[in-house]
């Protein structure tokens, strides 16, 4: 796996090499040599069929196997996942680093790993609480998109309140047999692995007896059914379980103790938050570049809104930025700061598509704004609704009685 530098040899020992130098930018930006390396890599590897294919709202099935392709050229230039620690490929990125990396990404409209779940959530359980043969086995090809992962934890009656499930597990010699149903699960139907949530020991509290599991999405009794969406596009499926056979070595973490494995999915990415107001960033840039020299511009109402937009998604970098430099000095963030990032992006990422179609028109209701404009309805409820959100933001943040 290239890691960037190449060390210097006997033979051009001599030769002036620029990157031995001390730039003055980096003493007010820690991670300097780090994005000026990214930004070389990318000037050199991303081609625009890769950003045409990432384009949210523009891209279809027939761009995935293109996405795929350039998340292994990523994996292969040590830069799809710099957050992670060396020895499971990645660079041990600072946060200062990792939100390099996140801006840079944006800045050039270069599409992340396909396994966004899996790189995000499902890779560090394995890391932390995984095997020796299957941190081996699953994360390299989980990295590179040679495998793609989906997760196994919504149910139709166990949605935010992931300890109701009722999927089981029940052993019988070397493997379990799994019965039941997930739905809302990302990437189902390209899945090869899904890191599975299930009930193993039904008496105990309903925190207590879960284990996760490892499976193989093409085991017998494994049926997947995509869900059409109101934007169009099939992102989530239903799984069901019939008498499935898991081996036994396919459990990740101790038996019945998958809330713990649950709970240590956060990533070694702290800055991956910083992507919120960096997608919102990016639609407003857009629609202003679409609405460039019209006469709607100068409406003062529009002018405000617009305006508005602009300050809240400030406010929301403003907000990361100082949550990700507490975390660089070794603090914890505050109470509730990831929820309360999540209500700013939900609320901003669904008026931006509102104020798209108002100010476009009919043009507005076709192609990729009319598509945001449906997919940004499940903004308040994908990872964590909204009430939820507000609920961690008042009894972690502000003191309030549950």
């Amino acid at each position: 796996m290239a890691t960037g530098g190449t060390a210097a040899t006997t033979d051009d020992a001599d030769h002036d090499d620029p990157a031995d130098h001390d730039d003055p930018a980096d003493h007010d930006d820690p991670a300097g040599p780090f994005r000026r390396e990214l930004v070389t890599w990318l000037q050199s590897h991303l081609s625009p069929e890769v950003v045409a294919a990432g384009r949210v709202g523009e891209g279809g099935d027939d761009d995935f196997e293109v996405l795929r392709r350039w998340n292994a050229t990523l994996a292969d230039g040590g830069w799809a996942a710099p957050a992670w620690p060396s020895a499971y490929h990645g660079r041990d990125a600072t946060v200062a680093e990792q939100l390099a990396w996140h801006e840079e990404m944006a800045a050039a409209d270069a599409p992340g790993p396909v396994n966004v779940i899996g790189v995000s959530n499902i890779a560090p359980a394995i890391m932390a609480m995984g095997t020796d043969e299957q941190r081996r086995r699953f994360l390299w090809p989980m990295l590179r998109g040679d495998e793609i992962w989906s997760q196994g934890m919504s149910e139709p009656d166990a949605g935010s309140d992931l300890a109701s499930l009722r999927t089981s597990a029940v052993l019988d010699g070397d493997h379990f047999v799994v019965n039941g149903q997930k739905t809302w699960n990302s990437l189902g139907r390209l899945a090869d692995w899904c890191q599975l949530y299930v009930r193993t020991d039904p008496d105990a509290p309903k925190h207590r007896g879960i284990s996760c599991l490892l499976v193989d999405m093409a085991t017998p009794g494994v049926d997947v059914r995509p869900l059409r969406t109101m934007a169009g596009d099939h992102t989530f499926s239903e799984l069901f379980f019939a008498d499935v056979r898991v081996p036994r070595d396919c459990l990740l973490g101790p038996l019945h103790q998958g809330w713990r494995v649950a709970m240590t999915t956060l990533s070694h990415e702290r800055a991956g938050v910083a992507r919120l107001h960096l997608w919102m960033t990016e639609r407003l840039e857009s629609l202003l570049a679409d609405l460039r020299g019209r006469p709607v511009l100068a409406d003062p109402l529009v002018r405000s809104r617009v305006a508005a937009l602009y300050e809240r998604i400030a406010c929301m970098r403003w907000s990361t930025t100082r949550e990700l430099e507490a975390v660089g000095l070794g603090r914890q963030p505050s109470p509730g700061s990831g929820s309360l990032t999540k209500l700013m992006w939900s609320r901003i990422d669904q008026d931006l598509a509102e104020l798209a179609v108002d100010v476009l028109g009919l043009e507005g209701l076709t192609g990729r704004w009319a598509k945001l404009l449906a997919s940004s309805r499940q903004a308040t409820i994908a990872g964590g609704t909204t009430e939820i959100n507000r609920n961690i933001v008042a009894e972690q943040a502000l003191g309030l009685p549950r």
